[in-house]
């Protein structure tokens, strides 16, 4: 089961660990020891608020505003653990530990795969999201070691994280093979980055969920 956790998870280990050198090496320019990028990658683990978070720092701004802004920017996870509450098995320390370590990718990632014939569901998920964050504090720690180091130049090293994205794209579309939902998205995220940029993946969520929720009850009150 391990193995298998691992052999499915390469894809976002490709994603996770140079996107991870990336923050490291930024990180380090704040002028905190080494060991805080590996840390804020085992108890933040949030990629886009970590980046962030440099920002805010740098701009010396408190906790209290850099714990608001994290908090809406990962609100969109409370969308994605709706989905996996009864998947995720009882109410234990592996449950939580599972909904802590909710990412876009794994999300994606465990929403795509089949579950191998006499493995425990809950237990291989547990391993997936295990090893997706030993990437990325991996790739965090690299980088921190590697800035004291090394100049690197770091331009276009987020493209990691899209590249990543397009591949569970890929993988959703050989599992699902509709293209409702694909649409769907597609127009929601047009309309968020228009209207609501600020905001664009969340309301984007929000705007393809209320859709597909609408069209579902279309169909049941038609049939």
């Amino acid at each position: 089961m391990v193995r298998s956790a691992i052999k499915i998870s390469l894809p976002i280990m490709f994603g996770f660990v140079p996107l991870g050198i990336a923050f490291g090496l930024l990180f380090q320019n704040l002028g905190y020891p080494w060991y805080f990028a590996s840390l804020m990658g085992i108890i933040v683990y949030a990629g886009a608020a970590q980046f962030m978070a440099i920002g805010f720092l740098s701009a010396g701004l408190g906790v209290v505003e850099i714990a608001i802004s994290t908090f809406f920017l990962n609100s969109r996870h409370m969308f994605y653990g709706l989905s996996f509450l009864e998947s995720f098995g009882n109410w234990n320390f592996r449950k939580l530990y599972l909904i802590f370590g909710m990412t876009d990718e794994t999300y994606a990632l465990l929403t795509t795969i089949q579950v191998p014939e006499g493995f425990v569901k809950e237990r291989y998920f547990l391993y997936i999201t295990l090893f997706s964050q030993i990437y990325w504090v991996l790739g965090c720690t690299i980088g921190a070691l590697l800035a004291d180091f090394m100049t690197f130049n770091t331009d276009g090293m987020e493209f990691a994280a899209t590249a990543l994205f397009v591949v569970l794209l890929i993988e959703q579309w050989i599992m699902v093979r509709r293209l409702l939902p694909f649409i769907i998205g597609l127009i929601s995220s047009i309309i968020a980055l228009l209207l609501f940029i600020n905001h664009m993946l969340l309301v984007a969520i929000m705007i393809s969920i209320a859709s597909i929720v609408f069209l579902r009850l279309i169909k049941g009150s038609s049939s």
